[in-house]
C-alpha cells in the first residue's frame, strides 16, 4: 500500500502542471498527499478494523476535508445520508490498492473491490475500474507475470493494453474517467523496469499526475516487492501520525515480509 501513497505524494505537485518527461526530481519539498492517500487509508482501515467501507472513507474523508477531492465526491461525502451517483471517475480505482493486498482468492479481491467502489461510484465503469486495479496487484503479489497480468485484466475488462507508454504520451491529457487512466496506468506498470520506472512512466504521461501514480504505484508495489526504505522515510515524513498509523498497521498484517523501521 505504500508504494500507492508513495505515487500519490510523488505526482501531487504535477496534477495541475503536467510534464512529459521522465525526468525530474522523485520527491521534491512541495510533495505531499492528496485525496488519494486519505481514502486508500480509509479503505485499509475498515480492513484493518472489520468496518464498513462507506463509513470509513466518510471519517477520514471529513478529518481531511482539504484534500482536493472532485467536486461531486465532496458534495457525497458531506451530505446527511450520501448515496451512489453513478460516478465512473478515477476515485474508485485511486483508494482501492489495500484490497488487492489483504485478500486471497480472486474472488473475494473482485468482490470486496466492487464493495468499495460502489458506495459512490457505482457506475459499471466505476465498479470495473477498481476491479481491474485490485486484481493486477493480486497477481503481482502473487506472483504472475507481466505477461499474464496483460493477458488476464484485458480479457477481464476490456481495456487495450497493448499500446505503449511513448505511444500514449504525445496525445494524453487530464481525464478523470477509470476508462481512461486505469489502462494507461497499468501500461505505466507493464513497460517499467523497477517500481520507481513505472511511477516515472505514469507521471511522464502528463494525465491525472497523483492518481495515475497512486494505481500504477500499487500494482508495482505488489510485483516488484516493498519500497525502499528511502521511499518510506519520504512517505513517514508527509504523513500525518494517524494515517501513517493505519498504513503501518496494514504493512504489518498484510506485508510482513517488509520489516521496515
Amino acid at each position: 500500500m505504500l508504494g500507492a501513497i508513495a505515487g500519490d505524494i510523488i505526482g501531487s505537485i504535477y496534477e495541475w502542471a503536467p510534464i512529459k518527461t521522465k525526468e525530474f526530481p522523485l520527491f521534491k519539498e512541495q510533495c505531499f498527499f492528496t485525496d488519494d492517500t486519505v481514502l486508500t487509508v480509509a479503505v485499509a482501515s475498515a480492513i484493518l478494523d472489520e468496518g464498513d467501507y462507506r463509513d470509513a472513507l466518510l471519517e477520514f474523508g471529513r478529518r481531511y476535508p482539504d484534500s482536493g477531492y472532485g467536486g461531486s465526491f465532496g458534495v457525497w461525502l458531506h451530505s446527511d445520508d450520501p448515496q451512489p451517483y453513478n460516478s465512473w471517475g478515477n476515485g474508485s480505482a485511486m483508494r482501492v490498492s489495500p484490497i488487492g493486498f489483504a485478500f486471497d482468492s480472486k474472488e473475494d479481491v473482485l468482490g470486496e473491490a466492487e464493495r468499495t467502489a460502489e458506495v459512490s461510484h457505482n457506475h459499471p465503469e466505476g465498479i470495473k475500474g477498481a476491479q481491474a486495479t485490485a486484481m493486477a496487484i493480486w497477481m503481482g503479489r502473487n506472483g504472475r507475470s507481466k505477461g499474464e497480468i496483460r493477458d488476464a485484466i484485458s480479457g477481464s475488462f476490456g481495456y487495450d493494453l497493448a499500446r505503449s507508454v511513448d505511444e500514449i504520451r504525445p496525445t494524453y491529457e487530464f481525464d478523470e474517467s477509470c476508462q481512461r487512466t486505469v489502462p494507461e496506468a497499468i501500461t505505466a506498470f507493464l513497460e517499467s523496469e523497477s517500481w520507481e520506472d513505472a511511477v516515472r512512466n505514469a507521471i511522464s504521461l502528463g494525465g491525472d499526475s497523483d492518481t495515475l501514480a497512486c494505481i500504477t504505484g500499487g500494482i508495482a508495489e505488489a510485483f516488484y516487492g516493498p519500497v525502499s526504505e528511502d521511499i518510506r522515510r519520504e512517505v513517514r515524513g508527509r504523513l500525518t501520525p494517524d494515517l501513517w498509523e493505519v498504513a503501518e498497521r496494514f504493512r504489518a498484517r498484510f506485508w510482513p515480509g517488509d520489516e521496515g523501521n
